[in-house]
């Protein structure tokens, strides 16, 4: 069927709109009608390679849709379902098997392989030249979406479908950090570092949980008066101001928990520094290729964790539905965090991320006629 997608050609490389050819829905399979997806930093990274990526190729891992085709062996989904496309995994390794999917042992080829799991890829240039997709399972800079049924969450219709897609990744990704791995006890303490939409979703979050000392850091001061209009107690602007030693007099000693959100190398030092004896520091920045960091290490032997976390852990299943209901009961805001743009402006969406001009951009997909028209 031909689509519209916004494809960049090579590393470095603009977004442009084309059409373009994908497959059908096979076994296992769900074809999703795109309503709009978020902008995340990682799909900056994959068009620059610090995520390799092939070229050319379709980004976008934060779509929300309808379904408008099922394949063979596909339960549980039918055709006008609301959906949300969360990340891919292979249920069948270790991890998958123990509960933990997003750390499949396949996952590093489901989320940045370019084709179908075990085919070529389902996506081909009008003149049928070879085109890369399935970026995150999903590809979803596009009108129409190929995933696996596996990754899919059903969203209820009263909401509405157009938000819902960041839920996928960058807001759950901080809000699952902090509910899924940090878990801070009554009383507890937590400073986010950096205050984009995933330090913002992890602010929303730590309001919802027992913490009565909640801390963004940031250098933009407009961000860091969101931060604690959405629940921080304490914002730290770092350019004004050393942080490790204002979270230090904020929490009169170290800090219970830290989770640091830029990727910034010299960041995340300061985050780690931030707790103390039997702290924990979560990392959920995605940082340039080949970064590295340094710890002390006699302060880091004294009981204090420093932990990955990818996509806020857990199960997209149980975090995105408990978001939703968040957010229909005012707990959750992530509206506040939204600006809108078309799937021509994807170019435009990035840059004004990363200015710092809009928290959360939101891709709206054009009006396109329904997918058995399109056969």
């Amino acid at each position: 069927m031909r689509v519209q997608a916004a494809v960049f050609a090579q590393q470095d490389g603009p977004f442009r709109v084309e059409d373009v050819d994908l497959d059908g829905p096979g076994a296992g399979e769900v074809l999703v009608r795109i309503a709009a997806t978020g902008i995340c930093h990682t799909d900056g990274l994959a068009r620059h390679g610090d995520l390799p990526f092939p070229a050319p190729g379709v980004l976008g891992h934060e779509g929300a849709g309808t379904v408008a085709a099922v394949g063979p062996g596909v339960t549980g989904f039918a055709e006008g379902d609301h959906v949300v496309i969360g990340w891919p995994w292979c249920g069948s390794c270790r991890n998958c098997l123990a509960g933990e999917p997003r750390y499949c042992a396949r996952l590093g080829s489901l989320l940045v392989g370019g084709t179908r799991p075990d085919g070529p890829s389902a996506y081909r240039r009008a003149d049928g030249s070879a085109l890369y997709g399935h970026f995150f399972g999903q590809s979803s800079f596009a009108t129409y979406s190929i995933a696996d049924a596996r990754s899919l969450v059903a969203v209820p219709r009263e909401v509405p479908l157009e938000l819902l897609g960041p839920l996928a990744c960058g807001l759950s990704t901080g809000a699952g950090a902090v509910l899924n791995t940090l878990r801070p006890e009554a009383g507890s303490s937590l400073v986010i570092y950096g205050t984009g939409s995933v330090g913002l979703a992890a602010v929303m979050a730590a309001r919802n949980t027992g913490a009565t000392t909640i801390i963004a850091v940031d250098r933009h001061g407009s961000r860091l008066d969101l931060a604690r209009s959405l629940g921080a107690t304490h914002t730290v602007n770092a350019a004004e101001d050393d942080p490790v030693q204002a979270v230090t007099d904020i929490c009169g000693g170290p800090a219970d928990n830290a989770l640091e959100c830029t990727g910034i190398i010299s960041v995340v030092r300061q985050a780690a520094d931030s707790v103390g004896m039997l702290g924990t520091c979560a990392l959920i920045g995605g940082a340039p290729a080949a970064a590295e960091f340094t710890l002390d290490h006699l302060t880091t032997l004294w009981g204090k964790r420093i932990v990955g976390v990818l996509g806020g852990g857990g199960r997209s299943t149980q975090l995105i539905p408990a978001l939703i209901d968040l957010y229909r009961q005012g707990r959750f805001p992530m509206d506040r965090l939204v600006s809108w743009f078309d799937l021509d402006q994807v170019e435009d969406a990035l840059a004004a991320s990363h200015a710092g001009d809009v928290i959360k951009p939101i891709v709206r997909m054009p009006c396109s006629q329904p997918a058995e028209e399109l056969r």
